[in-house]
């Protein structure tokens, strides 16, 4: 019987074994930390603590790199694996991430809670602790989150409009502080000139979107995909008659909602309701 190859020595211990594949593909191309920030848009340091494994960094840094080094989902996967939780970014919702950073508009209906591009740290951080994440998982999942915000950022974002059901302006948090940021950053986003928001205020009956988070995506081939999402499961919805259906349900949505001054106004409202803080 033939001696058995062996085939790499790189570790089999997931968050090693992505460490190490960073190193290599960096090291193949001779690049330093700053050469591949400059290529692919991250600050060199944020590589440097994903090769040494002191951090895993977020999905869309990660699917960068996987684009950059022409490795398909490679490194995604080594990253899920890394992270202990292989279903945490699904087939549909990588897919769903992966086109959201390709699309040319989004727009969006929220029910209970900001939508995710519109989130700051310490509603993220407060909603994740919620679901309980705690400790490294937890930063990983922040650090995950927070960075999506950049694909609204920068002069050549995309437009995305956003419907915001009057429970999430009014939903609060247990961190007072925390809320009052994410008012005032909901306020100022609304004036970005690339970010349009309404309030759905209580009262308008019920409507096709009621119980569903639905975001939309125009893609560069001026196809619109959907992505729908409740408190159970969330789907990716590409088929042209379901899309169609969802759209004409926000359609409906926004003429029920206010116009974008009066939710910008209504958002500070909320603002002015907050409880003073006590100064100390």
């Amino acid at each position: 019987m033939p001696q058995r190859l062996v085939v790499t020595e790189m570790s089999h211990e997931p968050r090693k074994r992505f460490a190490e594949e960073l190193r290599r593909l960096r090291g193949e191309r001779g690049l330093t930390l700053r050469d591949l920030s400059r290529e692919v848009g991250w600050d060199a340091s944020q590589f440097g603590k994903m090769e040494s494994g002191s951090t895993l960094g977020g999905p869309e840094v990660v699917q960068a790199l996987d684009q950059y080094y022409g490795t398909g989902p490679l490194l995604l996967t080594l990253w899920e694996l890394a992270l202990g939780d292989p279903t945490q970014f699904k087939e549909q919702y990588r897919r769903y991430m992966m086109l959201e950073a390709e699309a040319v508009s989004l727009w969006q209906y929220s029910v209970s809670a900001p939508p995710g591009l519109l989130q700051t740290d310490g509603y993220v951080r407060e909603a994740l602790m919620a679901g309980g994440a705690r400790g490294e998982e937890l930063e990983q999942q922040v650090e995950a989150r927070v960075r999506r915000r950049k694909l609204l950022e920068g002069d050549d974002a995309p437009p995305f409009r956003a419907i915001l059901s009057e429970a999430v302006v009014r939903m609060g948090m247990r961190d007072r502080r925390a809320w009052r940021q994410q008012l005032e950053f909901l306020a100022e986003a609304a004036e970005r000139p690339n970010i349009t928001i309404h309030v759905l205020p209580f009262g308008t009956g019920v409507h096709g979107l009621t119980s569903t988070d639905t975001m939309f995506l125009r893609l560069l081939d001026g196809r619109v995909v959907a992505y729908a999402e409740n408190d159970v499961r969330g789907e990716l919805i590409e088929e042209t008659e379901r899309v169609e259906q969802l759209q004409r349900a926000y359609d409906a949505v926004r003429d029920q909602a206010l116009s974008p001054a009066e939710s910008r106004m209504f958002v500070l409202r909320m603002l002015e309701e907050l409880p003073c803080e006590s100064s100390t």
